[in-house]
């Protein structure tokens, strides 16, 4: 049992920004139904599938139901009407104005069910130039500054993250978020409208190191001077690995491990804050040093020294690396249709509530009997929706 096992959530959201926070809220036990139009939201369509889902889809909607509904007809949209009335939350992240146009603006939902907890998602939020824009991963990260974060220290050119990483930024602030509103509702008795951007939800993300140059308007600092730092990563003899040395007792034994105890003198770095500013150098130095080491043996004897440092994996060895197979962090699912399905545990472990992975993603519309029914359809009804091509319905049989 979950601790949001009892709570409801409408899921009208599609892409990832969205979806993956609801996700989030069914691996904690809510139930949460996905509204889809009765051609599927865009993702199930986006990659090649294996037995009816792709990989995407499936890690960004597992656990839900799918009800495939017509929301222009007016079947349609009572159906949806009927489910608001006994939701906990509400999910859409159609551009600003186009859920009310649609006739599902939060005023309208509100009169239905006052307790809801309505979240908006978009791109840029409801006001300034950008705001009715259509909007995708790298349009945020272009936006936020994660181009010049990511920019390649020699020559400046700017580079992008090679994933989603604002939808997904965006989704675990919207589950956080609606928790936190779950909670002021149920220990204040306050409902209310939770809005929130890719943009603001990134830029947030950034802020406390990749921004700490522009933190003090008095002081501000070239964060590009300073960040390669971070850029950790040396050839040893037969592959890469990464370590770092912040503490002076770290660099000490970094020394150690590296047989040069004469460094530990050296003025440049005999503090966190020339280590810094000397940050090409050190690197330098270090790189030369590793490299005359085969990985395990110089990884062994850093991690004797109390380094932190680790091989670089590619991402089919994190299916047989100790640390994440001694944690269960990738879990193996078998499902009658797909086989063995491996998907990341839930990194949140609740002692006593704890959160589970209780079904694969939904084929279209495959909840659709079963919900109608909950809410009082006949079959006769349902088979008129069907043949009126007002709600479609996959047998997952």
């Amino acid at each position: 049992m979950g601790p949001l096992k009892g709570v409801k959530v409408l899921d009208l959201t599609s892409m990832v920004s969205g979806p993956v926070g609801a996700m989030i809220l069914a691996d904690q036990g809510a139930e949460v139904i996905k509204v889809e139009p009765v051609s599927g939201e865009l993702v199930r369509h986006m990659a090649a599938p294996h037995n009816g889902l792709n990989p995407v889809f499936f890690s960004c909607n597992r656990g839900k139901k799918s009800i495939a509904l017509d929301l222009k007809s007016d079947e349609g949209k009572d159906i949806l009407f009927k489910l608001a009335e006994n939701a906990d939350v509400f999910m859409q992240n159609f551009r600003p104005g186009a859920i009310d146009r649609m006739g599902f603006g939060e005023k309208v939902i509100r009169k239905l069910n006052e307790n809801i907890i309505y979240v908006s998602i978009s791109g840029f939020g409801s006001v300034g130039p950008y705001a009715n824009s259509r909007v995708y991963d790298p349009i945020i990260q272009a936006l936020t500054g994660a181009t010049d974060i990511q920019a390649d220290r020699a020559t400046g050119e700017p580079k992008m993250f090679r994933i989603i990483i604002a939808d997904k930024v965006t989704s675990l602030t919207a589950a956080q978020a609606i928790s936190s509103a779950l909670f002021a509702r149920e220990k204040h008795g306050i409902s209310q409208h939770i809005e929130l951007s890719m943009l603001d939800s990134m830029i947030s993300f950034f802020w406390p190191e990749g921004m700490a140059g522009i933190v003090f308007a008095e002081n501000e600092v070239d964060m590009r001077k300073l960040q390669g730092s971070q850029d950790l990563i040396y050839k040893a003899k037969d592959r890469h690995i990464t370590a770092g040395a912040v503490s002076d007792a770290e660099w000490k034994g970094m020394c150690r491990a590296l047989n040069r105890e004469d460094l530990i003198e050296d003025e440049r770095f005999a503090t966190p804050a020339g280590r810094v500013s000397n940050s090409q150098e050190r690197k330098e130095i270090t790189g030369q040093e590793i490299s005359k080491w085969n990985s395990q043996e110089i990884l062994s004897r850093l991690q004797a020294e109390g380094v932190p440092s680790a091989p670089l994996l590619d991402r089919m060895e994190l299916l047989g690396n100790e640390q994440i197979l001694a944690n269960e962090s990738i879990l193996r699912l078998n499902y009658e249709r797909y086989g063995e399905v491996r998907q990341a545990r839930p990194a949140a472990r609740f002692e006593k509530t704890p959160s589970e992975i209780n079904s694969p993603a939904p084929l279209l519309g495959e909840h659709g009997r079963e919900i109608l029914m909950e809410i009082g359809y006949s079959e006769e009804k349902i088979s008129k929706l069907l043949s009126e091509k007002k709600l479609f319905i996959t047998d997952p049989k």
